[in-house]
């Protein structure tokens, strides 16, 4: 049995920002596989790729790097890289792959990232974003949408902020995901520029209150239907446009099926319906040559809290088949 997710959902999602709801992209986890999976969770969260450098999208292999099932819309392809001819050419490629949007990457601070002078450091150099963006518009006519820190290193005040956003803005960009923390560029890894430098919510929401012409969106340590409610319906002018979820889209995946019923008021898929729908995919794509621990892996916190879920995370590690797996865990129940 396999659940296609359904568009366009029983409430009308036109009266809300397209990027109300979305899964942030993340590298090694939010692959093809993990989309699909997220989709069937929540019919109208905007999901993104893992960041794709835009020479791999021009020279590597595309299928592989872009290719996605069109159950996965609305999808975004994140792109990262500095050369704006390099990113326009990148970014059409993913238009015509059928992508609904390209964001580039402002925000990663990883080194290998920085060698190639992109990711947070471009946060040094608005005038060069803009450029670059603009060079990416100019190329398609899918949105283009910055994802970026509040800073990095110590140019980390508001108005430096506020200057990046307007300076970008010239381009024609109106969307920013703002992953409200800024970034070290030196003496902290990427896991630890995720959670030690501190979250200041108060200034994404103040960016919206001062542009609301833009739309904003706020990411970073949001784990809780509350939390994202409370982004979403702040005090008048400061009310953010959306929310985006990472980690704990990932780790806790139910989260996207309470957000699906509490933003959009639709009904979301049961954990056995998702099972037997993964199920049927995973034989759909181990058909075709995919391995099914590729796909299981982004499974293992599906049954989060349940007795016995370690049992079942064991035996997707396996490469058990989920819904067999699920079958026996229920059984023993």
């Amino acid at each position: 049995m396999q659940i296609a997710p359904q568009h366009p959902t029983a409430v009308d999602t036109s009266t809300h920002s397209p990027w109300r709801l979305c899964v942030a992209p993340m590298m090694d986890w939010t692959d093809r596989h993990c989309r699909y999976f997220h989709r069937l969770l929540s019919n109208d969260a905007r999901l993104y790729t893992e960041m794709v450098v835009a020479q791999a999208a021009i020279h590597g292999d595309r299928p592989r790097l872009l290719g996605f099932d069109r159950a996965e819309h609305p999808v975004a392809l994140q792109l990262g890289g500095s050369d704006a001819a390099l990113l326009a050419q990148a970014a059409k490629i993913g238009e015509d792959f059928g992508y609904d949007e390209i964001n580039l990457n402002c925000g990663c601070p990883s080194d290998r990232v920085q060698s190639g002078r992109f990711g947070a450091c471009l946060m040094l150099e608005p005038a060069h974003v803009r450029d670059l963006v603009g060079a990416m518009r100019n190329a398609v006519q899918v949105p283009v949408t910055v994802k970026c820190r509040l800073g990095v290193d110590d140019v980390d005040d508001y108005d430096q902020f506020r200057r990046f956003v307007d300076v970008v803005s010239e381009s024609g960009v109106s969307v920013f995901i703002v992953h409200a923390r800024k970034a070290w560029l030196k003496g902290l890894s990427p896991k630890e520029n995720r959670e030690k430098p501190p979250l200041w919510y108060d200034r994404v929401h103040r960016l919206k209150q001062e542009r609301p012409e833009l739309t904003v969106v706020l990411n970073g340590g949001l784990d809780t239907v509350a939390a994202c409610s409370g982004a979403l319906n702040g005090d008048q002018g400061t009310a953010l446009d959306g929310v985006m979820l990472g980690r704990a889209a990932y780790h806790s995946p139910h989260i996207l099926a309470k957000l699906q019923t509490a933003l959009f008021e639709s009904s979301a898929a049961t954990t056995v319906d998702v099972i037997a729908a993964m199920q049927s995919y995973i034989e759909h794509q181990a058909a075709a040559g995919c391995a099914p621990r590729h796909i299981t892996k982004h499974m293992t916190g599906l049954i989060e809290g349940i007795h016995g879920a370690k049992r079942w995370r064991q035996a997707m590690a396996a490469g058990d088949a989920p819904w067999a797996s699920w079958q026996a865990l229920t059984a023993a129940a």
